[in-house]
């Protein structure tokens, strides 16, 4: 078995992560009304860096997500102990992960799909996702799972699609803060890891679990 946690919109909140295997981070790891891209490239160098030498995980996948609009311009910086996928996958422990920062359009932000059209946008970008991915990270939720705002669902049609064909044994994902949770749709957890409340408080923990 391999212990996993999951997280996801630290927004610049460096928590503590308990000890694991495996540690899973959906995207939004910066902050997008703080500071400009230089600022927030400059953070993911300096303490997200050292936050992540310490996390005490032998494994760290890492997803961008829409706040993340220095990793959309320039990248991850170099030298972080992580595995940064975007729309590639990776094996570790014996788990086939697939990792994408994309989702529908969000205030034309980052890893955004267009306006207009935009699930389309987004199944060309899923159907890469191979039939035997054991494990799916992605900051944008699937419609209908873990994407509750209060008066209605935001999640990707495309990704629901996707996770229906592809059948993962898990699903991690945020963005929507107040959705956090566990869900279930088919084969597959979902897991909306979302750490931060509506007000950008981080007030929940991360979500451990066994594959």
């Amino acid at each position: 078995m391999t212990k996993i946690v999951c997280i996801s919109d630290l927004h610049e909140h460096l928590v503590e992560v308990p000890a694991c295997d495996l540690l899973l981070i959906a995207g939004d790891v910066s902050f997008a009304f703080k500071g400009d891209r230089t600022a927030k490239h400059a953070f993911l160098a300096g303490a997200f860096k050292q936050w992540l030498d310490r996390v005490p995980a032998r494994e760290i996948v890492l997803v961008a997500g829409n706040h993340d609009q220095s990793i959309e311009t320039w990248g991850v910086p170099d030298g972080l102990r992580c595995h940064y996928l975007q729309d590639a996958e990776l094996e570790l422990f014996g788990l086939r992960i697939w990792g994408t920062p994309w989702q529908p359009w969000f205030h034309d932000w980052a890893f955004n799909a267009p306006r207009h059209d935009g699930e389309t946008f987004l199944a060309s970008k899923f159907d890469a996702i191979p039939d035997a991915t054991d494990v799916i990270v992605a900051d944008g939720p699937p419609y209908g799972y873990g994407d509750w705002t209060g008066s209605t669902h935001v999640g990707s049609t495309a990704m629901t699609a996707t996770l229906e064909r592809v059948q993962p044994r898990l699903m991690v994902c945020g963005h929507i803060h107040e959705a956090d949770g566990r869900y279930r749709l088919g084969e597959t957890e979902v897991i909306n890891a979302s750490l931060v409340d509506h007000r950008y408080r981080p007030v929940k923990l991360p979500v451990e679990i066994e594959l």
